[in-house]
């Protein structure tokens, strides 16, 4: 497998990146057109940027992330619940992985675990935040082995019929 993981133009390319997330996330087609309009929008964020992987010409995977804004929507709906675990506090001067998808079949082979180091390598801030479904699953069980911890868990955002947990971690995030 020669992977390659590097800069990517997400909004050049995010029928692409959407593709894995759809099949990585089980989106259906309305989900990927709400939220085609979400990552452009994001884009155009102070300080976005993303990263893609690939194998050969085909993307495997991307993860994308921004400094994190108090009056973007996403922090709107996670404050309360910081909030009430004493950890609003996260919400400044952290970057923030927004979408992290890996292809199902190139799974459980670091990829995931390359492009958030890599993304948050090059982060100025000194922490990461991240929501993630709130259940055992492989992606969380990335994320604590990098050293994110859970703050807040059960957390509700509208339209989402699962509840989320918001993690956070010192960077740079622990290696092996």
């Amino acid at each position: 497998m020669d992977l390659v993981i590097g800069p990517l133009d997400l909004s050049t390319h995010v029928d692409e990146a959407l593709a894995v997330q759809a099949v990585a996330f089980g989106l259906g087609a309305d989900e990927v057109a709400v939220r085609r309009q979400i990552v452009l929008r994001h884009m155009t964020h102070p300080g976005a940027r993303a990263l893609g992987a690939t194998v050969g010409r085909h993307l495997v995977g991307f993860v994308y992330g921004m400094p994190n804004n108090r009056g973007h929507w996403w922090s709107t709906v996670v404050e309360p619940y910081l909030h009430e675990q004493g950890h609003d506090n996260w919400l400044d001067d952290s970057f923030v992985i927004t979408e992290l998808h890996v292809h199902p079949g190139h799974q459980n082979r670091g990829i995931g675990r390359s492009l958030i180091t890599t993304i948050t390598d090059g982060a100025a801030e000194p922490r990461s935040i991240l929501s993630a479904i709130d259940t055992d699953s492989p992606a969380r069980g990335l994320y604590h082995s990098l050293g994110y911890q859970d703050l807040a868990r059960r957390v509700l955002f509208p339209s989402a019929p699962k509840p989320y947990a918001v993690m956070g971690a010192p960077l740079p995030l622990r290696r092996r």
